[in-house]
């Protein structure tokens, strides 16, 4: 069908969140969402078979959301994510998407008008980065920290970015979408995410230190066992 939007949107900023937390999404609007550049869309995530029907997702422009064809629980946010990436792809014309979650608070104040900047300008196109993560092979703690998750969570070797925020180029998103039905098996987004992306996006990977950019309102135990990683910081 015909995509949406025009040249002016630059890239889409999609914010996982879910009916339990809209108060979350909430407090996100009112501080700064409000100061996005204009050419960056912004849209909270939130599952809902029953709004979409047979179609992969249902946009309200109006309230900012986008209901996903997936349940709204914690262990099918790699579902939620992917079949998103499928329904926004069909519908709109961006370069990047960027990711990031409904317990963030910006604190770098200019990090969406000059990031993108530095990734329009960077010597070799980017297709993917964030808080780079090299994980070994391992069974996952994570079921300690979210207890409807699986024991024994095998993660396998792949080097990812934290789900805090990462960015994506539309021509990684449409290599990742041909791995759906492969990603919406695991139960760790980020890790999920950076596992099926082709090796050749991850060529010319950005590393920075996300937490310089956002405050976690959760103060999530995750960040602060965050497994081996390899970190270059830049100047944003």
């Amino acid at each position: 069908g015909t995509k949406w939007s025009t040249s002016m949107i630059c890239s889409l900023l999609l914010i996982l969140n879910c009916k339990k937390y809209k108060d979350k999404a909430i407090k996100q609007k009112k501080t700064w969402l409000k100061n996005l550049p204009s050419n960056i869309q912004y849209f909270h995530i939130i599952g809902d078979k029953d709004k979409c029907n047979n179609d992969d997702i249902l946009i309200d422009f109006d309230d900012h959301i986008i209901y996903s064809n997936t349940l709204d629980d914690y262990n099918s946010l790699p579902s939620k994510v992917i079949t998103t990436l499928k329904g926004v792809n069909n519908l709109f014309n961006y370069k990047y998407i960027f990711k990031t979650d409904d317990d963030q608070t910006l604190i770098k104040e200019q990090f969406f008008l000059t990031f993108p900047k530095l990734l329009e300008n960077y010597e070799s196109k980017s297709h993917y980065g964030g808080f780079t993560i090299d994980c070994k092979e391992h069974i996952s703690t994570y079921s300690l920290i979210h207890n409807c998750l699986p024991r024994d969570l095998l993660l396998k070797s792949t080097i990812y970015a934290n789900g805090r925020f990462y960015y994506l180029s539309n021509n990684a998103v449409a290599n990742l979408i041909t791995k759906k039905s492969l990603i919406e098996k695991h139960y760790i987004e980020d890790h999920a995410i950076g596992l099926y992306l082709d090796p050749q996006f991850k060529e010319n990977i950005i590393h920075f230190d996300t937490h310089h950019i956002f405050f976690d309102d959760t103060h999530d135990i995750e960040d602060g066992s965050i497994l081996e990683h390899v970190l270059h910081k830049i100047s944003i």
